[in-house]
């Protein structure tokens, strides 16, 4: 009998510890200083993409395999194209976005959020899918529209959480724990 007790304590303890905690709304600073430690570690994943692509380039044209039009270097071609150029800022471009996306939706949290113990929740009921986050990025307009928690003193809510009915809550130090996600 003892033990049925005890192992009901412990099962009431472990439901009581997973039950959600109610966390407040990231600050404006909290938020800026995630933001800024993302912005270096996209910069970085942005830098390891165009090396990839533009190395990839430059084989392609030494080796003849994409013509060279007339240029002796590679680099001369590559710098004069606006076609090269356009398809090398994508390409960064894409891997900065995925970095975001790929984060957002495998954890809630990018390297930075995970640093000031940050992370993305859905205020609805409806899952988070992969066209609610691209929404979320392209509405966070570089960052810009964080600055509505300026002045949303109440909710706290950036431009890019009302358009895709996310919150940013702070977490605890239990909670920011990757064995949580």
């Amino acid at each position: 009998m003892e033990r049925a007790v005890k192992k009901h304590k412990q099962k009431k303890q472990q439901v009581n510890d997973s039950e959600p905690q109610i966390m407040p709304r990231a600050t404006f600073f909290r938020r800026l200083l995630a933001m800024v430690y993302d912005t270096l570690v996209a910069t970085a994943v942005g830098m390891c993409a165009a090396i990839v692509l533009i190395v990839t380039l430059v084989i392609l044209l030494k080796n003849g395999i994409l013509d060279l039009r007339g240029y002796a270097e590679p680099a001369d071609l590559i710098q004069a194209s606006l076609g090269y150029k356009l398809v090398i800022q994508l390409w960064v471009g894409a891997w900065i976005a995925g970095f975001f996306l790929w984060f957002w939706k495998k954890g809630g949290q990018t390297l930075g959020m995970r640093a000031w113990r940050l992370r993305i929740y859905s205020t609805t009921d409806a899952p988070m899918t992969w066209s609610r986050l691209v929404l979320r990025l392209i509405c966070a307009l570089g960052g810009l529209g964080t600055l509505l928690v300026l002045i949303d003193f109440k909710n706290k809510q950036s431009l890019q959480d009302r358009v895709a009915n996310t919150e940013v809550l702070l977490l605890t130090k239990e909670a920011n724990h990757h064995k949580n996600w």
